[in-house]
């Protein structure tokens, strides 16, 4: 491995990606642990604090290394950044000949087959106009697109239902029986993924391949020397998603649609479906309308002691079946029949293994309610033994990376949930100057979390904290139920005491176009619950003040949580020290990070919580997050904003 020192120093090419020597030294620290841990096959758990440069820090050993590398991250954003700037800069500072590909799952490439089927359906007119003015544009991209990736189309937002119709699943793809395979936008661009020597993925493509087989990446990893994941903080619940099994209305519902495209185009004369589809369509939102509520999740026994949705289940099931041996008959004449055959039945096998089977040793199952949907969900008590088998798959290096995996500088909770027990670990702070640049402020006065009034009493709290900073504030929440009611009770404030500061609430418009009006307002306060937690760089004055509603505990009703503190427990183990405790520290230091994204920002992060204070615990949360000064005084905050450094 060639040494690092030329491109990290003052005067070397890469000096430029994180300002001052400090931080310089740590990003060449990291590299050079990050080229040894390649050069000799072993896995690296690396903390780096914001500001440390750890992109550049694993892309220059990365692409010096030679051979094939995969680097996964947690969003999308990150990963086209990656592609499309990142990667190319270092690329070009260090005049390696490296080909770079991009790979995302299939529903985020137009797909010509269901696209065809959309037009020749007819369903585009009985949509709004927008919707049918989306199709038409759609229709112009594909025919001259080279990628069909759909993030290069912004004439058409990415939520737009039409896409649905446009794009396939797992489930909905012909695979090489498609009329349009030649032509297939997927399988170009694993085509290119085969052939280049770096590919960008992102962590939820990644396992839906180790687990399914499915996207490609099955025939990447075995020639894989390396694989790097950026955003490892978010791979346990990720891997915890794929690693079990799940069904959903949802695949019921566009089954349905898809069964009643292929049809009319191919079955008009079986005249016999289309009852049989819409008695399954009809069971299936009856099934839905068995559950009250919506964005809650319940145990196995809490569903099954409700026998509206016990007898509702068995009469899907039967609805199911009818239409399943109907597309067995017609499943000869077209490729689209045999593929809502198969489809119906593998549905079918996983609605009565989720109902049927006997609670499985280290899973549980449990259900997920949406505005309009249902998930029958089976999820592992750990992923540990799972993860650590694909570890040990072949030699090749691993990189797990992140600002947030340790607590207090300890990896012990990331490494036994990830089953990384050979894993060497390190860890550089932020180079910022924290003790300077921020105040952690904790209120006097506040209520336990559990009161009633708790809510109320955090905004008054924060009011005149909001006041001195001008706005120019975050202002985040553990839940969105209290998002909502911090929003009304805000807007109430500002109008009584006539405070002109905008009010930005999550789900307004998308997080991109929240983000971009809150930096060009300037003294704005933004609500928001777990979307603003993580991934959000706002830099400069436009954001000052970070607050947070109390501390991220996951609510221990939730039926995954439940299950895992009740099995570390009967262990004899303490499930709160262990792995309550250690998820809440990780994800408020996610919260808290967004408030110093440079070397000149200032700012306050308040923390509304007095457990942070009155619990034994409390030490050991403030002590993981950055060595701000700490005060629990209202007119030192207010100093603070007063006298700018």
């Amino acid at each position: 491995m060639p040494d690092l020192d030329p491109f990290f120093s003052i005067n070397g090419v890469l000096a430029q990606s994180v300002p001052g020597y400090r931080a310089r030294t740590q990003q060449l620290a990291m590299a050079q642990a990050i080229a040894d841990t390649i050069a000799e096959n072993r896995i690296l758990v690396a903390e780096a604090g914001t500001g440390t440069g750890k992109t550049f820090a694993y892309l220059v050993p990365a692409l010096l290394a030679g051979g094939k590398v995969i680097i996964s991250t947690g969003t999308k954003t990150l990963q086209d950044q990656l592609f499309s700037r990142d990667i190319p800069t270092v690329r070009t500072a260090l005049k390696v000949p490296v080909t770079v590909a991009l790979l995302k799952g299939r529903a985020n490439y137009v797909c010509h087959y269901h696209l065809e089927r959309t037009l020749q359906d007819g369903r585009a007119s009985f949509t709004s106009r927008d919707e049918v003015k989306y199709l038409k544009l759609i229709e112009r991209y594909a025919n001259v697109s080279r990628s069909g990736d759909k993030s290069s189309l912004s004439e058409v937002p990415e939520n737009a239902t039409v896409w649905q119709q446009v794009t396939s699943t797992r489930e909905s793809c012909l695979g090489s029986d498609c009329p349009s395979y030649k032509d297939c936008f997927v399988m170009e661009a694993r085509k290119q993924a085969l052939s280049a020597d770096v590919v960008v993925v992102n962590h939820h493509l990644f396992f839906a391949d180790v687990m399914l087989r499915d996207e490609g990446l099955s025939e990447l990893l075995p020639a894989c020397n390396t694989v790097i994941f950026d955003e490892a903080h978010q791979l346990p619940e990720t891997a915890s998603l794929f690693f079990g099994e799940s069904v959903s209305t949802s695949q019921l519902l566009e089954l349905a649609h898809d069964t009643e495209t292929e049809a009319l185009l191919g079955a008009k004369d079986f005249t016999v479906l289309p009852d049989a589809i819409a008695a399954m369509e009809k069971a299936t939102r009856d099934l839905r309308l068995t559950i009250e509520g919506d964005n809650t999740r319940l145990p196995l026994v809490a569903v099954m002691k409700n026998p509206k949705f016990g007898s509702m289940l068995d009469e899907l099931l039967e609805k199911l079946t009818i239409l399943t041996a109907m597309l067995e008959s017609q499943a000869e004449r077209s490729e689209g029949l045999e593929n809502c055959w198969q489809r119906a039945c593998e549905i079918a096998i996983n609605i009565k293994h989720w109902r049927d089977q006997a609670e499985t040793e280290g899973f549980v199952r449990w259900l997920e309610v949406f505005s309009h949907a249902l998930q029958l969900n089976a999820t592992p008590l750990s992923i540990a033994e799972i993860f650590n088998k694909q570890l040990n798959a072949s030699p090749r290096a691993w990189i797990f990376t992140s600002a947030t995996l340790a607590v207090n500088g300890n990896f012990s909770h990331y490494l036994d949930e990830m089953g990384l027990a050979t894993a060497q670990s390190a860890c550089w702070d932020s180079p910022f100057d924290f003790a300077n640049q921020a105040l952690l402020y904790v209120p006097t006065g506040l209520p336990e979390p559990s009161n009633r009034e708790y809510t109320e009493e955090v905004v008054k709290a924060a009011l005149p904290v909001l006041k001195a900073s001008g706005g120019r504030a975050f202002f985040l929440c553990t839940s969105l139920r209290a998002m909502q009611r911090v929003h009304e009770l805000l807007l109430e404030a500002f109008e009584r005491e006539q405070l002109n500061y905008p009010v930005l609430l999550q789900g307004q418009s998308s997080r991109s176009d929240m983000l971009e009006r809150f930096r060009k307002l300037g003294n704005a306060v933004l609500i928001g619950s777990q979307s603003f937690w993580e991934g959000v760089d706002v830099r400069g004055e436009a954001l000052s003040l970070v607050v947070i509603d109390k501390l991220p505990f996951a609510p221990p009703d939730d039926p995954v949580l439940s299950a895992r503190i009740e099995k570390i427990n009967k262990d004899g183990r303490n499930a709160f020290m262990e792995y309550q405790l250690p998820r809440a520290i990780i994800n408020l230091k996610q919260g808290a990070g967004r408030l110093i994204r440079d070397e000149t920002d200032r700012g306050v992060l308040m923390i509304c919580d007095p457990r942070l204070v009155t619990k034994s615990y409390g030490k050991k949360i403030w002590q993981s997050l950055p060595p701000m000064k700490r005060t629990r005084d209202l007119t030192e905050v207010e100093r603070f904003f007063c006298n700018p450094a």
